[in-house]
């Protein structure tokens, strides 16, 4: 299967969007399909879900904008569809709890399921808005900078965020 290209970022930014993304299930489909394609039968037994489900999910998230279909096969009287992500990466424009809780759990949901030993840090740090910035592009830097290994080689998931919480 022929590599499509993808739009480097997606800037999630239309109510569509956001609810596509407020569904933990919606989140564990962009997370598998962000290293390869993969059709509505490989989704519902990699994530152990019914393909009407899946398709239902799939279509909320084209319709916003976020998977599309790369690739078409004639299979047995039928069509199978390759969906894909639209981009390798998602920046959330104008903060929404509800697609952050959603991705949030979904990587827990995630991680409930590792077999290793995965890092997990969270930290408080008392920083001017400078640094603050400089620590956003540095870990923005970072996460633009790795690079995939390919289909040989596991997948790992990346959550990296910065937040100001309300209290002290």
């Amino acid at each position: 299967m022929s590599d499509t290209p993808r739009d480097e970022v997606l800037h999630v930014s239309t109510p569509a969007q956001f609810k596509a993304l407020g569904h933990p299930f919606r989140q564990r489909l962009m997370f598998r399909l962000g290293q390869q394609p993969a059709t509505i039968s490989q989704l519902a037994a990699a994530l152990g879900a019914q393909k009407g489900n899946v398709a239902h999910h799939l279509k909320v998230l084209r319709e916003a904008g976020m998977v599309r279909v790369v690739e078409t096969r004639q299979v047995r009287g039928g069509t199978e569809q390759y969906y894909q992500r639209s981009a390798r990466r998602m920046d959330i424009d104008g903060w929404q709890t509800g697609p952050a809780t959603a991705m949030v759990g979904a990587v827990a949901e995630e991680l409930a399921g590792v077999t290793d030993d995965p890092l997990l840090t969270v930290r408080h740090l008392r920083l001017t808005p400078e640094r603050a910035a400089r620590l956003a592009e540095a870990l923005s830097e970072l996460v633009d900078g790795a690079e995939d290994d390919g289909p040989d080689h596991p997948r790992y998931g990346l959550l990296v965020t910065l937040y100001r919480p309300d209290t002290d």
